[in-house]
């Protein structure tokens, strides 16, 4: 992948995440991507608040800043020529998030078959060594032919 696919892919993204009204309504911004990898954040806001006593976020606005940043890594993997879907993923919680600080998703595809990515997140304030989350999961996506053009769905929907 040249840098201007990468630039491409990254543009594609912000105009997807735009029109989604759950990253507007959690204010997600990209912050770094990469071949195959991404860095996505949601800034502290109280209306995404799970405790009240405690001010901590919501599990659910973390789960959804990270499943974000995962498929945004698979759109970022080379062969990679489709919208993505999310398969499956698991999250643990090491810890709560700490109430009034920006949160940060950081993703990257490990391993990739013709037809599903397999991504390692993880979910944390200002340092990457003491997470809030992590998270593995599987996607969905059509990779690239021989000809460049998405591989054609069979029949039964697989992609041949």
């Amino acid at each position: 992948m040249t840098e201007e696919e990468l630039r491409q892919r990254v543009t594609v993204a912000k105009k997807f995440m735009a029109a989604l009204p759950f990253c507007h309504a959690l204010d997600m911004r990209i912050d770094e991507a990469g071949i195959s990898e991404a860095v996505m954040s949601m800034p502290y806001n109280p209306m995404t608040v799970g405790d009240p006593d405690t001010g901590v976020v919501h599990g659910g606005a973390v789960s959804a800043l990270m499943d974000t940043c995962c498929g945004f890594a698979v759109n970022l993997h080379p062969e990679c020529v489709s919208p993505t879907a999310t398969i499956d993923l698991r999250m643990d919680y090491m810890r709560p998030a700490k109430p009034g600080e920006r949160i940060f998703a950081k993703a990257h595809v490990y391993k990739a078959t013709r037809t599903v990515a397999f991504v390692r997140a993880i979910a944390y304030e200002n340092d990457p060594e003491n997470p809030v989350a992590t998270a593995t999961g599987a996607f969905v996506f059509s990779k690239s032919s021989k000809s460049g053009k998405a591989d054609a769905p069979t029949k039964s929907g697989a992609v041949a």
